[in-house]
């Protein structure tokens, strides 16, 4: 695992916040050179520090009826490699958004999405559920999302009251 010098962990803080932002604006916001910033930006993609630069989409605003599920997962690990392998046949598929190894009541939280409930249905029945070393699987599906990676969804109006202290 790579030490993230304080340099990288504000740039990393700042396009997380708007991955659009330049290095020339980064570095003015930082007080930094700007070749100094492009210098860790490329470090850290080359790193995999930096995976992917995405657009977070509020897909209820677009008239898409896509169905997005949390799917709690009971698994054996595998003598020698332990969730690693049951985790990667499913992250492998394409409905597959996240997996997650969790502690608690279960062992794997899979994000699948599809384009209607009978998709994600069939996939935890056809895909998942048959994996020999799941023990058990309880769908969730998402009714709304409010709020993801830090990115409220709904319009809200600030709280402008004033503070009264006794």
């Amino acid at each position: 695992m790579e030490q993230v010098n304080e340099l990288k962990r504000k740039v990393l803080e700042l396009l997380k916040e708007d991955a659009r932002r330049t290095p020339e604006l980064l570095a003015t916001l930082l007080g930094a050179e700007e070749e100094e910033v492009k210098t860790a930006i490329e470090q850290m993609e080359k790193d995999h520090v930096i995976v992917k630069y995405a657009t977070v989409v509020n897909w209820d605003k677009v008239d898409d009826e896509r169905v997005t599920a949390l799917i709690e997962v009971q698994i054996t690990p595998e003598r020698g490699r332990g969730f690693e392998g049951i985790a990667e046949r499913i992250y492998l598929y394409p409905q597959v958004k996240s997996v997650y190894l969790m502690s608690g009541a279960y062992d794997l939280l899979v994000e699948v999405e599809g384009r209607n409930l009978r998709e994600v249905a069939n996939f935890v029945s056809e895909k998942l559920s048959p994996i020999d070393s799941v023990l058990s699987t309880k769908t969730n599906f998402t009714l709304k999302k409010y709020k993801q990676d830090g990115i409220i969804f709904e319009d809200h109006e600030e709280d402008n009251r004033l503070m009264i202290s006794p």
